[in-house]
Order: C-alpha cells, then structure tokens, then sequence
C-alpha cells in the first residue's frame, strides 16, 4: 500500500486534488473530518478543550462553535499549540486505525491522508510521499475572504497561522500548482498517478480502480 500525505494551505485546493485522487482510487482519509469527531461532546478531547478555552466556546447543543474557538486561537501561538496538543494525538491514533483497515483491504492500494496540518502535526511519518497543494498567498486570501465571510486581516491571521508554504514545499516530494485551470491541475494529479502506479505494479496497469484517461470534467 502506498500512502500519500496530502497538504497545503487553508484555500488552496486541497479538496479539489484529493476529490481527484478518489476518482483515480486512491481512498481518503480527511483529516479535518477526523478533528470534528474527536472533538464531539463526550470524547476526551472535548472535554480538555472546554476546561482550556472556556464554556464560551460551545454552542447551545454543547457542539464546540469553531468561529468562537477559532477567535481565541488565531493570532496566539501559545493558545493555538494548547488546542493542536489536545487534537493532534487524537487525530493520528484515528488515522492510524483506518490506515490499518485499509492495509488490510487492499494490500496494493493507494491512501490519501488530506490533512492541512500535516506537517505540523508530523503526519508526515505515516505516509510514503508528501503532496503539496501550491497557490499564491493572495489567491488564498481572496478564497478565505469570500468562503468564510472574514475580514481580509483575519484571513491572513489564518494563513500565517500556518507552516509557510515555502517551508511545505521543502519537504515535498511533488507539488502540485493549483492557481492552473481545473484541466491542468488534473493533468498534474494524473501524471503523478501514473508515476505511483508504476511504482506500486512496475508497469501501472494492474492496480483495481485505477482509471487512466480520466477527464477533467469527471472531477468537477
């Protein structure tokens, strides 16, 4: 099995490519969808960031409101590496259980583990090869601006929150330019598949799901 860490900046497509990889057979695993289960009312990590942040943070069904959470966390470092120390434990052990799952499903397979921070979580010793999504900070900004109705101040505070994406791109093993028309972004995710494929079968022709010629309207 061949496991591919997915990562890259808030906005910068990392859903696009990752949508991609699941038409091409790649299973997924989102990182992001794992951090709300572990932090749903009853879990442990629930219970730790409540007695870190405040019951201010929760709303009415006791759900953590992520705007309120966000607010108190973006911009402060400390604050930030109290809540990633809660999750990020969590969110590998969940990771770590369905990379077990899927090893035993498909020996041959390809993972990908979506996960914005997974560099800074150090994700990075569960897979094989680093993707990086790559787009310029303004394009960023602009997508954070428009999708999470934030002031343009507070959507940089998110992005700089982050590993810079030049730090990311450093510890890639292949980049992916997604500032690219949809077409040419899927021509870069597919000559990267049909590397892996070689890879994982010497002649990439022999792997179940694997989809060669797909188009780009297929993944829109």
């Amino acid at each position: 099995m061949l496991i591919i860490g997915l990562t890259g900046g808030i906005a910068s497509g990392k859903s696009t490519v990752s949508g991609m990889l699941k038409r091409l057979g790649a299973e997924v695993i989102d990182a992001d969808v794992l951090a709300r289960e572990v932090v749903a009312p009853g879990e442990p990590a629930w219970s730790e960031i409540v007695a870190t942040f405040g019951e201010e943070i929760l709303n009415s069904d006791g759900t953590i409101h992520r705007p309120a959470l966000g607010s108190k966390v973006f911009g402060d470092p400390t604050a930030l590496a109290r809540l990633n120390g809660i999750t990020h434990p969590r969110v590998i052990e969940r990771t770590e259980e369905l990379l077990t799952a899927y090893r035993q499903q498909n020996p041959r397979g390809v993972v990908v583990i979506d996960a914005p921070l997974l560099l800074e979580a150090g994700m990075e010793v569960l897979v094989d090869e680093v993707w990086v999504v790559s787009v310029p900070e303004e394009t960023q900004v602009r997508r954070v601006v428009q999708r999470d109705k934030l002031p343009e101040a507070a959507a940089r505070r998110r992005i700089r929150s982050q590993m810079p994406l030049a730090e990311k791109i450093k510890r890639a093993h292949r980049v992916i330019d997604t500032s690219v028309s949809l077409e040419r972004t899927m021509e870069q995710v597919l000559d990267y598949w049909k590397d892996i494929m070689e890879k994982l079968n010497g002649n990439g022709r022999e792997n179940s799901g694997i989809v060669y010629g797909i188009s780009p309207e297929a993944v829109e």
